[in-house]
């Protein structure tokens, strides 16, 4: 398994095309990806409040899968670490406290204004949208993303999705940079 480490913010959870393709990214292994129990709880609440008509044990069974997905992914002990960080919104200490504990070098959200990098250098972690965090990894070894977003559409039944379809989905949950890759290789996916 890759050193490198990150933890991934509940904002990468959800939507469902965004989360899968994260997930499937962290079982190359290429990285460590870690997230916590609040974390889940954070996007599992946001998820019902927006979509109120899903079953919550539903939701839960997915987090499960989820996490048995990514082995060793819930990264525990972090708490008494949260009062003494500073960040924009209180509420996101939680995530850097995490991301210390964890040993990560980044943080992976689509929320970089909450991560300013004056507040997380002394700990020696950035923060990363996933479409450049993706990018990076692409930039790395690009056929690792060929393969992950191969084996996303070819999960999708309801609906199907073909290829161009797949990759204006990935561009509307904000990973334009990564839609502008697979464009270009397009008959793989």
């Amino acid at each position: 398994m890759a050193n490198f480490t990150v933890v991934y913010d509940a904002c990468l959870f959800y939507p469902a095309p965004l989360r899968d393709l994260m997930i499937r990214l962290a079982q190359t292994r290429r990285f460590r990806a870690r997230w916590t129990e609040r974390i889940r709880q954070e996007w599992i609440g946001a998820l019902l409040r927006q979509r109120s008509e899903l079953d919550p044990q539903s939701i839960a069974r997915t987090a499960q899968l989820i996490d048995r997905a990514v082995p060793d992914c819930l990264v525990t002990g972090y708490e008494s670490l949260i009062d003494d960080l500073d960040l924009p919104d209180p509420d996101d200490r939680h995530v850097l406290a995490a991301a210390i504990r964890a040993g990560a070098q980044c943080i992976v959200t689509l929320n970089l204004k909450d991560f300013p990098q004056a507040a997380l250098g002394d700990f020696d972690i950035f923060a990363r949208h996933p479409d450049d965090f993706v990018l990076d990894l692409a930039d790395l070894e690009p056929g690792v993303l060929i393969v992950a977003a191969k084996q996303q559409r070819a999960s999708l039944h309801n609906p199907p999705l073909t290829p161009d379809a797949f990759v204006a989905c990935l561009r509307r949950q904000g990973l334009t940079g990564v839609a502008a890759l697979l464009e270009d290789h397009i008959d793989l996916i």
